[in-house]
Parts: structure tokens; C-alpha cells; sequence
């Protein structure tokens, strides 16, 4: 079981590499397909190549979102990249909704902006979320 700060690590790099998906669905295809920020997260924290990328991702919202919550990795991933934003997460059905939260952020411009954050924001808002990761335990 890989770390939360590795998977966040891991999750940089691919950004700095490869860029994200701000558009329809978790995914783009193609010969290298692009990944929401999410749908990232999910394939990092569960190994999985991006050429073996669950179909969903590519063409089913709400099964995605199922199975990103699915994975109790992903979803520690998830969080940690949002209580590294300045904002908090909108609540559905009255729990926080966490990948709704990131995945909105990365894709969409924030108020008064014209365009979303760039891939040097959302690379530097993962290696926030690491870092408070890795001091975290240090701090109790």
C-alpha cells in the first residue's frame, strides 16, 4: 500500500507530464488519454496503467464517481488535495463532496478568473496537499 504523499508525489508527476482532462466525462481518449484530476488520483492510488483505464472514465459520470469512492485510496487522495484549496467542498446529500470539489476546481475558472488554474497551479496545489500530508503526523 503505497503512501498518500507518494500517491500525491506520483499524481504531480503525471500532471507535469501528461496534463490534465477539464472537459466531459473523468477522461479524454486517445493514444495517451488525459485524466481529471480525479479520475488521476484514482488510477495512481490503485496502480493502474492509463491503457487499462476503467471504461467508465471515458463515458459514464455517475459510474466513475461510484467507483473513484470505491477506492478508499483514492478517496484519501482526493481529500488531501482539497483541504490544500481555499475553499471548502459543497455538500451533497449532506456529506462534503470531495471529488466534486477538485474535479470542479481544476477544470472550471474561479470567479473573476477567465480561465481554470493552470497545470503549474494544480501541480503546486498537489505538492501542498503533500507536503501537509507529510508533516501532518509530525505535528501531533
Amino acid at each position: 500500500m503505497t503512501s498518500t504523499t507518494t500517491n500525491l508525489h506520483t499524481m504531480a508527476t503525471c500532471v507535469d507530464m501528461h496534463g490534465i482532462h477539464r472537459g466531459d466525462q473523468f477522461a479524454q481518449p486517445g493514444n495517451l488519454p488525459l485524466f481529471d484530476i480525479s479520475a488521476l488520483a484514482y488510477l495512481v492510488a490503485e496502480n493502474v496503467p492509463a491503457h487499462q483505464a476503467p471504461g467508465v472514465f471515458f463515458t459514464d459520470e455517475c459510474a466513475s464517481i461510484a467507483l473513484i469512492e470505491s477506492s478508499e485510496q483514492a478517496m484519501t487522495v482526493i481529500r488531501a488535495i482539497s483541504a490544500a484549496l481555499d475553499t471548502d467542498p459543497c455538500e451533497t446529500d449532506g456529506k462534503p463532496d470531495y471529488i466534486e470539489h477538485v474535479s470542479n476546481w481544476a477544470a472550471t475558472p474561479a470567479p473573476f478568473e477567465t480561465q481554470p488554474p493552470t497545470t503549474s497551479e494544480v501541480i503546486g496545489c498537489i505538492l501542498r496537499a503533500a507536503q501537509a500530508q507529510h508533516t501532518a503526523p509530525n505535528a501531533a
